[in-house]
């Protein structure tokens, strides 16, 4: 009885702790969303006055006034591009505005569309900020420097990438409890937001350079997500777990806690979409003629395969990874084995949110953070994992690789906005010809 007692004390102590930092993340979160707020209206409408010298080089203009009307031609507000050429002026609610230029001080910059001077018509819908755009000098008719094909494969396995880098978590947790996690996409909202955080409103600089700083943020998220998801193992997932609630409730909570943090996301930071520093604009490097990548690309695919790869080895290597494998693999003949299964589920929770979180910051870096960015990614999950095998690091990697590639290229014969119905298309054509996944194996039932 003493036994039961103080095994009861210490989980009830445990569990008060975990709570308590639950808290002070939701609370971290929460200042990070308010602060981001603040400097960042809910309606509002600027954009980026960029221009090219005579060696082709981009440079900023600043110093170019901007007034900003009603639809009764009232002025609303003023504003003047900052030494990295951005401008914004807050806008009193959602409505028609106008935009118009002051050409004097464009500083000898001539504006190409003479005639679309006030921009009229400017729409903005509420909690956004819209981006106008005036071009800068004459037209410049360039010759296509890639062959597209060859280019939609290269960009392919930049989101083939990433979305391996989130669905592995996935996958893993699939193989070692059974569950579908719909809350997995939120984890990579999560991420992101930290950094961003990190990176933009609270802007922790090092060494003065952009490139610290978001490394910096990374860390931070990645470190902080994985914690975030090692908690909701506690609180959550085990919990269900020793009270054996059935896999269908399960993923009817996750379900539940999917939408709930989407939309306490969205009530913290508004529907409006943030950018990383230093990343909205970027230059192209040509190769070989053939195709081109963004600089911020090209980190993305060189860190994105050192993760993966490191990844993939400590699966091979080490114990704990040898130990995640062997549970996905089978459970009970891993329970028997001597092997803590409970730990090894810790474990999967902690790295799986942990590499959702840091594949949310790249994610972020190659469009926009906003409060349904892992929403929308988790449909890519989902294929991916199904393609590669239900519950294997591996499968999940090589599925991921191969949706990213195929939702490219499918813009070959069909619209761009229609480029993720591809996924869908590959999932049901796998599950048609070999429902197991590429790299799963086949099962009897019955």
């Amino acid at each position: 009885m003493p036994i039961s007692t103080q095994r009861s004390g210490r989980h009830s102590t445990w569990s008060t702790i975990l709570l308590a930092s639950l808290a002070s993340l939701m609370a971290f979160l929460s200042f990070g969303g308010s602060v981001a707020a603040q400097d960042d209206p809910a309606e509002s409408v600027g954009g980026t006055m960029r221009a090219k010298d005579d060696a082709g080089d981009p440079i900023f203009v600043e110093g170019v006034e901007f007034t900003v009307f009603d639809a009764d031609g009232n002025e609303v507000g003023t504003g003047t591009t900052d030494a990295e050429g951005v401008w914004l002026v807050r806008l009193p609610g959602s409505g028609v505005y106008s935009v118009e230029l002051n050409v004097d001080t464009l500083q000898g910059f001539a504006l190409r569309n003479v005639e679309k001077n006030p921009l009229t018509g400017v729409e903005v819908q509420p909690n956004t900020q819209k981006n106008t755009l005036f071009p800068l000098g004459e037209r410049v008719v360039e010759e296509p420097n890639s062959i597209r094909p060859v280019q939609l494969f290269v960009d392919g396995i930049k989101l083939g990438m990433i979305i391996a880098m989130c669905a592995i978590g996935l996958s893993l947790i699939y193989g070692t409890t059974g569950l579908t996690n719909f809350a997995h996409g939120e984890m990579v909202t999560f991420g992101a937001m930290i950094g961003y955080v990190f990176h933009v409103t609270w802007q922790f600089d090092f060494l003065g350079s952009w490139m610290t700083s978001l490394a910096f943020a990374a860390v931070m998220a990645t470190i902080i997500t994985g914690a975030v998801g090692g908690l909701f193992n506690e609180l959550v997932w085990k919990r269900l777990r020793n009270r054996g609630a059935s896999l269908i409730s399960a993923l009817v909570v996750s379900i539940g806690l999917s939408i709930f943090f989407r939309y306490v996301f969205l009530y913290q930071f508004g529907g409006r979409a943030g950018f990383y520093r230093d990343f909205r604009i970027g230059d192209q490097v040509e190769f070989f003629g053939i195709f081109t990548m963004l600089r911020k690309d090209i980190f993305i695919v060189v860190f994105g395969s050192l993760v993966l790869l490191g990844v993939a080895t400590a699966l091979r290597k080490t114990r704990v990874g040898k130990a995640m494998r062997a549970v996905a693999d089978n459970r009970d003949l891993a329970e028997s084995s001597g092997i803590d299964v409970e730990q090894v589920i810790k474990y999967v929770w902690i790295v799986g949110s942990a590499l959702a979180g840091l594949g949310g910051v790249l994610f972020g870096l190659t469009e926009n953070v906003n409060w349904e960015m892992g929403f929308r990614l988790l449909l890519l999950m989902f294929a991916g994992v199904t393609l590669g095998g239900l519950g294997t690091a591996y499968g999940a990697l090589l599925g991921s690789l191969i949706a990213g590639v195929f939702i490219q290229m499918s813009t070959l014969l069909i619209p761009g906005d229609m480029k993720n119905v591809g996924a869908l298309l590959a999932l049901i054509v796998i599950l048609l010809v070999r429902p197991q996944g590429l790299l799963g194996r086949a099962e009897r039932i019955g």
